[in-house]
Order: structure tokens, then C-alpha cells, then sequence
């Protein structure tokens, strides 16, 4: 007895994006077809201007797109804010920079995170609370939380706003290169997270400049110029033969230690 496949908890359909002066606009994505299924970890790789960032916004309704998005199987523009904030959670490349929260404790930052599940002007319940402790824990940020988020260092205010992520308990999370600033031991304790996150059932969806991490997730979309020229499980054989493609063949990818590495070429 056959079976349909399960429907893809974030979906694009014939995705345009254009960005840019309205007089010249720049055409980013080009009719993109994606599929991200519930339950697995997939990482967008390829080379700087392929796309990966506008992508995943877009994914996220964050940009003027083109086309259809549907996020469990609703298209997002009919998602209120609030009932798409709960649902689908968003770390932005160089967040760290831009969110105008120097003088905000590491504590109330990662509160912030709980703003979609709080009534207007009302202040943080226990649960609350209690979410963000665990958050914070989570990132090994909790001994900083009454700190200034601005006193901290790069490494340590991406762990912040990761504990502000996973404050939001969505199901869909989107990290636009979660990795930046962090150090080896770190991307070690991110890679962990994700595997926690995937394990208890949720999607996670990640922008990756680090090609070897990429390939420990469980599905890889692979882009360049606007279009995506593999999606797929990570360990097969076309996606390796993808991504060394799209980086001009100056890597390639080896099994090392039961686990894929890229290695220079």
C-alpha cells in the first residue's frame, strides 16, 4: 500500500524576490521551488550573492516575494503577526548589531523573545520566566543574565540572542548563520542544540557558511545565482557533487570519522 509524503511544514512555490532601487531592480531568487519537511534540520549552502539569506527572509515573510509561501500548508500572509511569531522563530545574520538593545539585560533580551506570547503591556508571567531561565541555560548564557547585552563579545551576544530563539518554543526556526562569532567549542554545543531541537520534533532551517557543519544537517539546499541546484537528503551523492559544483570544484567531499567533511581542493 503506497503512501502520500507528508506535507512540508514551510513551502515555496515559484518564489521571485527583487530587491533594490524600483527604477532597477535586482532580481535575488528566480522562480524558486522548495520543500522543508517537519521534523528535519535542512542547511542552505553557496557561495556569497547566490541568494541563501533573501531565501530564508523570504521563507520568513520578511520580504516582498513573489509567488507563494505556505508555512504548515497556510500561506503566510494569512498567519496574523502574532500567530506567525508563535509558530516560526528568526535569528537574522549580524542580529547581534542591529537590534538596539545595548542597554538591555542579557535577561530582558532573551524575554523578548516571549513578546508573542504576551498580552499587551502585561508583564512576564512565571512561565515566562521559567521558558527564559531555560533558554538561557540552554546557550550556557545564564551567568551573564543581569549583564548589559552590550558589555558582552560577539560570541557571546549571538548565544543570547539564540536563548531569545528558543524563548519563542516555535516550531519552524530559521538561523541566518548562527554560527558567526562563536568558537569551536560553541558550534559544538550549537550543533547539539539543533540535534535536540530536531529530535523532539522540530524543523530547523539554517544558513551556513561552515560547508562541513552543513553537511551534518538532515537535508541541503543548495544555491547559486538566484536558483537552487539541489535539494535533498545531505548524503547523497548529487548533493556533494552540488555543492563542490557551485564552489567552482575548490572543495571536495570526503568521509571522515563515519561523518562528511569538505576539505579545500
Amino acid at each position: 500500500m503506497s503512501t502520500c509524503p507528508a506535507p512540508a511544514m514551510l513551502a515555496a512555490h515559484e518564489l521571485c524576490v527583487q530587491l533594490g532601487p524600483a527604477r532597477q531592480p535586482r532580481r535575488v531568487l528566480q522562480r524558486v521551488q522548495v520543500a522543508v519537511h517537519g521534523g528535519r534540520w535542512t542547511s542552505i549552502v553557496g557561495p556569497n550573492g547566490a541568494g541563501k539569506s533573501t531565501l530564508l527572509r523570504a521563507l520568513a515573510g520578511l520580504v516582498p516575494f513573489q509567488g507563494r509561501v505556505e508555512l504548515q500548508g497556510r500561506p503566510i500572509q494569512d498567519w496574523s503577526q502574532r500567530e506567525r511569531a508563535r509558530a516560526l522563530a528568526w535569528l537574522a545574520q549580524g542580529g547581534a548589531s542591529d537590534m538596539g538593545a545595548d542597554d538591555l539585560s542579557v535577561r530582558d533580551v532573551a524575554m523578548l523573545g516571549r513578546l508573542p506570547h504576551q498580552g499587551w503591556l502585561a508583564a512576564p508571567s512565571a512561565v515566562d520566566h521559567a521558558v527564559v531561565e531555560a533558554a538561557l541555560r540552554q546557550t550556557h548564557a545564564w551567568d551573564w543574565r543581569d549583564r548589559a547585552f552590550g558589555a558582552l563579545s560577539g560570541g557571546e551576544r549571538q548565544r543570547v540572542l539564540l536563548a531569545r530563539l528558543l524563548a519563542v518554543q516555535a516550531q519552524v526556526l530559521l538561523m541566518d548563520e548562527p554560527l558567526t562569532s562563536l568558537d569551536p567549542p560553541h558550534q559544538a554545543d550549537w550543533l547539539a542544540l539543533v540535534r535536540e531541537l530536531v529530535a523532539q520534533g522540530r524543523t530547523v532551517v539554517s544558513v551556513l557558511h561552515e560547508i562541513s557543519m552543513a553537511l551534518m544537517a538532515d537535508d541541503v539546499i543548495v544555491m547559486r545565482e538566484g536558483g537552487i541546484t539541489y535539494q535533498g537528503p545531505v548524503n547523497h551523492p548529487d548533493a556533494h557533487a552540488a555543492i563542490s559544483k557551485v564552489f567552482e570544484h575548490r572543495l571536495r567531499i570526503h568521509a571522515l570519522d563515519g561523518r562528511w567533511v569538505a576539505l579545500p581542493h
